[in-house]
């Protein structure tokens, strides 16, 4: 017992130094600003319901003030079959002209997904060809009424999801033939690549005939992948569940830096910050979020050679006094762009 109680001891006295070294690294103001280029995901109602001239007036105005360039509006979910009943999305087309009169240069996107199925668990399987070629036909009907981009946010993705690389390099042939953009969501990467065995052994996938023994992150190899199959890569960094604002400060700007060190010169990031009341609202919000994503930054031997940014999460959860320090922490001054 007293070899339990050492071993006790021992751990707690660990973690403590984390947690302590963790806050006296989270005292330090981050010397980076951000940037002009962010995004935002809205909510369905936007492609779904009909809305008023002053509606879309006071979005136009919302995105205009706040630097916003990509809107990923949802307008799914796929079906299983990789459709999307046009009940959906009525109100699609007015959504696109409305923004072009009211935001103009704001890139407009269609933002499609579903429930991923793996071993018999989800909805859309992305490993039948028929599924995949209906998902395409979807997104031609997007892009025919104007949208700007696809974005697509299948959850779970697994490191070992080819049949999703070959969904992303035939949605770009399509996207590039129109001269519009592809865009992912993506979960977090994974903390450390090499403890991959340990998860294959301790977190099952599933139960089916190739069960697979490992989280649905991305490995540096994975995400490299996506990465030169699309024009953004959108990280959803939230959902931290830690609970103090240093730890969850660090999260932000571990991820922030390792992603941008990763794909930063291959295509536009954006790094998913939360406005939504998380597991711990002390801890996970949009002002830690974004220090914490400006302290990696900081952390960069350079600037990535890509445009990079925050994307916010999401619209209909962000009120005021968010937007308002997201101006003040995040968006640099106008005389910071005089003299890049």
């Amino acid at each position: 017992m007293r070899g339990v109680g050492w071993a006790t001891g021992y751990v707690l006295g660990l973690a403590a130094l984390a947690v302590s070294g963790a806050w006296v690294w989270w005292q330090a103001e981050p010397e980076a600003r951000g940037t002009e280029v962010n995004a935002l995901w809205a909510r369905h109602q936007w492609v779904g319901e009909r809305h008023t001239e002053e509606e879309y007036r006071t979005l136009g105005a919302l995105l205009r003030q706040n630097r916003i360039t990509d809107v990923y509006f949802h307008a799914g979910p796929f079906e299983a079959d990789g459709s999307v009943p046009p009940r959906k999305y009525r109100n699609a087309g007015d959504l696109v002209k409305a923004m072009r009169r009211h935001a103009p240069g704001v890139r407009v996107q269609a933002y499609l997904g579903q429930i991923r199925k793996v071993d018999g668990r989800g909805l859309t399987d992305l490993d039948v060809p028929r599924v995949r070629d209906r998902v395409l036909e979807t997104d031609r009907i997007f892009l025919d009424l104007g949208f700007d981009g696809i974005h697509y946010d299948f959850e779970p993705i697994y490191p070992d999801d080819t049949a999703f690389l070959t969904l992303l390099d035939r949605t770009r042939e399509l996207t590039r033939s129109r001269g519009r953009l592809l865009s992912v969501a993506i979960e977090q990467p994974t903390l450390v690549d090499a403890f991959q065995p340990v998860y294959r052994a301790l977190i099952p996938r599933g139960h089916g005939a190739r069960p697979v023994h490992y989280p649905p992150r991305p490995t540096e190899e994975y995400l490299r992948a996506l990465a030169d199959r699309v024009d953004q890569v959108a990280v959803m960094t939230y959902d931290v569940s830690l609970p103090t604002e240093s730890l969850a400060g660090w999260h932000f700007a571990h991820h922030t830096e390792q992603v941008l060190r990763l794909i930063g010169d291959r295509t536009t990031v954006f790094m998913g910050v939360p406005t939504y009341r998380p597991l711990m609202p002390w801890a996970e919000k949009l002002k830690v979020a974004l220090k914490g994503v400006r302290r990696g930054i900081d952390e960069l031997e350079r600037k990535p050679r890509k445009p990079f940014g925050v994307g916010i999460y999401a619209e209909w959860t962000t009120d005021a006094s968010e937007w308002a320090h997201y101006r003040s922490l995040w968006l640099p001054s106008r005389s910071d762009n005089l003299h890049d």
